[in-house]
């Protein structure tokens, strides 16, 4: 943990500002619980202005969707506690199913209006005939919280994502980069080009999704948030493409295949790379050295003339990529767009997420249990307060449901609840008692209110210090006037701790599976995916499914250091997948425009792809490769096309994706010859 710098103690002091400021205003105005206003401030509280921006609009709508939709429950299943229970869980579980889904803001509407519904139902059991009354107080008292908090983010010494994400863009374009010059450098390269690295790169493109997002909710940031997605796509495609592009150098520098005049060009284009400038005068001029590179298909192309025609396509790529890389750059930091964009066919991809049904449905299954647990526990023990049990067990599986082990968090967050509630049982018995204005009420609660924010400028120490807030503010009960009642303040305590407990308890029996396990069900996702687009089901774009299956890469990378060695290992080809993935894709797309042999052999290899990436962990097997081989002798035999020469570049990518260590393809005339 770092020391508080100024602007850590800046979001401390602002976000405790609106806090009190949104008690103060519930209390002007005599909102029954004034204390939910201060604690949602808390909840809602980000260190990046638009990243709290984002949340209230959302947070808003899910709130008043949440009541809406308790008001129309507990009046009519009151008198059936069983039936209430479920009614209420379902709707917990229902609505963060559909949260785990979107991976966006967004996903905080129906993640609010299922636990608000707990939140306002639980305690309106005892009184239903208030409870219209009660979900509209609830209402305003959780929207104030969240304005003030908005409020606080947008006009006080607003922190903006601009400056991270140009930060960590800069470290990821220099790692890639030198990646990319190693790639170029083929046999005699120098650079680390480990799985690990490559990876880590995937891993470090999906972690700036959260940080786009608040660019985009800034107030200014609009426009500049409009590049993010292409930018973010950009970003995942040059691992392919890279990696493919070091597996033909390193193929043909092996072979003996690398003419002078492409290693000069090739050296030219680290030298580009290298460069501070766009360049793209020199681009053009670089593109025009690959088209005279690049050999023809006509007749029967060998092997490194096919590898050749592969690294031509590659080396575009890479240039137009690092053009549209800095532009987009440019456009996030200068605000300035660019006029077009030279790797155009990510646009049409670039909003594709991985969604995970399986692992929504057992979170929300792991949600509703804890809930209908709590529930037995305070219906059969007739617990005074016991609402607060299924209330925080539908809060905590909520809040921590994206967790790979959402157990040790919610723990940890009822660890949180016991400090907020030993502090809030000092302010309550000891504090408040002599506290007779707002003024004094406002400097007694300020240093702990400051040190959880604090708290929350910490990654490791945020849920603490939300926790601790939240729950010592719920604890504490503000009202106008004073009550301090031991039995309902340790009823309530007693209440909350236990409903988080038992929600551990429940996730860690029904729902944590795991970064190790996570890790290995996404990879199994790849492959289903892979054999899905060899059958022709699936993504209908090439891109389309590398998107997909890079998302998922981006997931996996920072759950490898809980993967065993030997399927860590096993986990470095998932950007060979990747790359299998698109060429299959292509094959499928001309197969159809291919006649006679070349349409029946294309098929067979698609259909015994299929059936590998089924048997899966199975290594390719040599029927395949021969289909392979096959398949690339009936392609080259058929008459000159564009789809014939996409046909050829995709099987050979295919062979070198599945058997990179297999010999050589040999065409039919060399075989003759040899024999």
């Amino acid at each position: 943990m770092t020391l508080p710098g100024w602007r850590d103690w800046a979001f401390a002091l602002k976000t405790c500002a609106a806090a009190l400021l949104a008690l103060s205003l519930a209390l002007w105005i005599d909102l029954p619980r004034p204390y939910w206003a201060l604690g949602t401030v808390y909840i809602t509280s980000q260190v990046l202005s638009g990243a709290t921006r984002s949340k209230a609009v959302y947070r808003v709508c899910g709130t008043v969707l949440g009541a809406m939709m308790s008001v129309v429950l507990v009046p009519n299943v009151v008198n059936a506690p069983v039936l209430l229970s479920l009614a209420i869980a379902l709707w917990v579980a229902l609505c963060l199913y559909v949260a785990l889904l979107d991976r966006t803001p967004a996903s905080y509407l129906p993640m609010l209006a299922g636990y608000t519904a707990a939140l306002i139902g639980f305690p309106a059991v005892d009184d239903p005939g208030t409870i219209f009354d009660t979900a509209v107080a609830r209402a305003e008292e959780i929207s104030l919280g969240i304005v003030c908090a908005g409020l606080a983010a947008t006009l006080v010494l607003p922190q903006s994502a601009a400056p991270v994400i140009a930060g960590r863009l800069d470290l990821w374009l220099a790692e890639a980069r030198d990646w990319t010059r190693a790639a170029l450098g083929g046999a005699q390269q120098t650079g680390d080009d480990s799985p690990a690295r490559r990876l880590h790169l995937a891993s470090d493109a999906i972690a700036l999704d959260g940080l786009g997002l608040a660019l985009r909710n800034e107030a200014a940031g609009a426009e500049r948030g409009a590049a993010f997605a292409p930018l973010r796509q950009h970003m995942l495609m040059v691992l392919p493409i890279v990696a493919a592009l070091a597996d033909r150098v390193q193929a043909l520098d092996q072979a003996g295949a690398l003419p002078a005049r492409i290693r000069a060009l090739l050296s030219d284009i680290a030298l580009w790379l290298a460069g501070k400038e766009d360049g793209a005068a020199e681009a053009a001029r670089l593109r025009e050295r690959v088209d005279t590179v690049e050999p023809s298909l006509a007749g029967t192309p060998d092997w490194n003339t096919l590898l050749l025609t592969s690294l031509a396509a590659r080396l575009r790529d890479v240039i137009d990529l690092r053009l549209d890389l800095r532009a987009l750059r440019g456009h996030l930091v200068t605000g300035t767009p660019p006029t077009s964009l030279a790797f155009t066919y990510t646009a049409q991809v670039h909003r594709i997420r991985h969604r995970d049904h399986g692992l929504a449905a057992l979170s929300a299954f792991g949600a509703f249990a804890s809930i209908l647990v709590c529930c037995a526990l305070w219906i059969a023990t007739g617990w005074p307060d016991g609402s607060a049990a299924p209330m925080m067990a539908a809060v905590t599986c909520c809040l921590f449901a994206a967790l790979d082990d959402p157990a040790q968090p919610i723990l940890g967050f009822a660890n949180s609840a016991i400090v907020g509630a030993i502090v809030a049982g000092i302010y309550l018995f000891a504090v408040l008692p002599v506290v007779t204005t707002f003024e004094m009420l406002a400097l007694a609660l300020a240093p702990p209110l400051l040190l959880c924010g604090l708290m929350m400028t910490q990654p490791r120490l945020m849920p603490m210090g939300m926790g601790a807030a939240l729950n010592g503010a719920t604890l504490i009960a503000l009202q106008n006037g004073y009550s301090g009642d031991f039995a309902p303040f340790a009823n309530s305590v007693l209440a909350s701790v236990t409903g988080m407990w038992i929600a551990a308890v429940v996730i860690r029996l029904v729902r944590s599976l795991g970064a190790d396990r996570i890790a290995r069900r996404l990879m199994r996702i790849n492959r289903r995916s892979l054999a899905k687009a060899a059958e022709g089901g699936g993504a209908g774009h090439g891109l389309e499914l590398a998107a997909l299956m890079l998302d998922r890469v981006g997931l996996i990378a920072p759950r490898l250091a809980a993967i065993p060695a030997e399927d860590a290992a096993a986990a470095g080809d998932l950007l060979a997948d990747v790359r299998v993935g698109i060429n299959l894709v292509e094959i499928r797309r001309v197969r159809r425009r291919l006649s006679g042999a070349a349409r029946r052999s294309t098929a067979g290899v698609l259909a015994l792809v299929a059936e590998q990436k089924r048997s899966q962990p199975a290594a390719p097997g040599p029927d395949l490769l021969a289909a392979l081989d096959a398949g690339l002798d009936a392609v080259a035999a058929a008459v000159t096309s564009p789809e014939r020469k996409a046909a050829l570049i995709g099987l050979a990518g295919l062979r070198r994706g599945l058997f990179p260590d297999a010999p050589s393809y040999r065409p039919p005339a060399l075989q003759e010859i040899a024999a």
